[in-house]
């Protein structure tokens, strides 16, 4: 949506249909935070329950979340959606879930945002947190099919909006394929790159080749040379950390933190291109254009000073905190890319595609979904190292920093909905 593309919103219905349409998502287990700003929504948190109920964990969770809504400085108000199943069966969702709520309105109140409205989601009944008319608010609530048959949802469906019950995880399907000649040639490709990865000629050559992957307009459509040549690639650990920041923040910056790291060797910058298979050797398609306006990684690169990018870290970019606004498209053909390498193969490549996968979820927004397929990556290997860095932050409920802000927070649309 755009400002000349609004919805308007009426009902408690619309506004709870409006929720998993603008996650393009369905929330479990979820608090949904939405800032108004006089009529109008502003910016959409959502984040993993607290998994204790004492008064000390929610007031801390509490502060946290007035930390994270203060980011919109023109907010005025506060939505609040509960998404859980706990408490449906026996109608004590609404003492059950009181207490959290009581806990951020005290907090949002010093913040100077109004508590304007709350309610509560199950998989089969939602209700107002705050309506005690039982001809209103029937126990155990209304009906979940009011919400999917509002005209708002009808509106974004209609549109073309689609809410998945979770990222396209690993399921039937999509298990690895173990072909032993296929892994015989990323081993023989991993080799030669763990001879030249020190090199910034090959380097950069990597990065070109991933850049095209991910500008292409099939960014999920290679062969099997070439699907080995990326997911070799993936394996050694200082390229794979780079393709992450190039996705988000663009190659100046890969580069220079890279610089910074001293990856580089002071030998064999020169020599023999990479053997690069025909598959990754095309241009974009034609009329392809470097992303633009504000927000786009690729817009800003020239832009960006050499003594800024090379201070930077990577770490920086995994927290979300450089750039400012990240290229959410090259990140969305990122994730597109990695859900094609990981079936494959399986062992170290697939354990990076899960990882870097559910990085983009906790991106996004989505801990929990992060989590899952954390998860799967340290199933697929065992003491994956980043995955268990990753799997740690979750854990301790950090929201990556570009999902503070309206201006950078992934959304599947944009302004106007009122």
């Amino acid at each position: 949506m755009t400002a000349d593309n609004r919805v308007t919103i009426s009902r408690p219905e619309d506004i709870l249909g409006f929720i998993p349409h603008a996650l393009g998502l369905w929330p479990k287990e979820s608090l949904v935070a939405i800032t108004l700003r006089g009529l109008t929504l502003g910016a959409t948190l959502r984040v993993d329950l607290p998994p204790e109920r004492s008064e000390h964990v929610l007031a801390a969770y509490s502060r946290r979340i007035g930390e994270y809504l203060e980011a919109d400085h023109d907010a005025d108000g506060v939505l609040l959606a509960v998404f859980s199943d706990d408490g449906w069966d026996d109608a004590g969702v609404v003492g059950g879930q009181l207490p959290l709520l009581e806990a951020l309105d005290l907090v949002l109140a010093r913040r100077g945002l109004a508590l304007r409205d709350a309610w509560f989601i199950g998989s089969d009944y939602w209700r107002s947190a705050f309506c005690t008319d039982l001809e209103c608010c029937p126990l155990p609530g209304r009906p979940v099919d009011q919400i999917l048959d509002s005209r708002l949802n009808a509106e974004m469906v209609f549109r073309g909006s689609n809410v998945r019950e979770s990222p396209r995880l690993p399921g039937p399907g999509d298990e690895p394929v173990l072909d032993p000649e296929f892994m015989r040639a990323e081993g023989a490709m991993l080799e030669e790159l763990l001879r030249r990865w020190r090199s910034r000629k090959a380097f950069e050559e990597m990065l070109d080749v991933w850049t095209r992957v991910l500008d292409s307009s099939h960014p999920d459509e290679f062969d099997d040379e070439a699907a080995a040549f990326l997911r070799a690639s993936l394996r050694v650990p200082a390229w794979r950390d780079a393709v992450v920041v190039l996705a988000a923040a663009g190659k100046a910056v890969a580069c220079g933190g890279a610089e910074a790291f001293r990856f580089f060797g002071h030998e064999g910058d020169e020599g023999d291109p990479l053997d690069i298979p025909p598959g990754l050797h095309s241009p974009p398609p034609a009329g392809r254009k470097p992303p633009e306006g504000k927000g786009a990684a690729g817009a800003r690169e020239s832009r960006t000073a050499a003594t800024d990018v090379s201070a930077l870290s990577y770490g920086d970019v995994l927290l979300g905190l450089y750039p400012e606004n990240p290229d959410w498209k090259r990140l969305t053909s990122l994730d597109q890319v990695l859900a094609m390498l990981s079936r494959h193969g399986g062992g170290e490549a697939r354990a990076a595609t899960l990882t870097i996968r559910g990085w983009i979820q906790w991106c996004r927004g989505s801990g929990s979904f992060a989590a899952e397929l954390l998860s799967q990556a340290d199933a697929e290997q065992q003491g994956y190292r980043l995955a268990e860095l990753l799997a740690e932050v979750v854990r301790r409920g950090t929201v990556c920093g570009w999902a503070k802000s309206k201006s950078s927070a992934w959304r599947k649309f944009g302004e106007g909905a009122a």
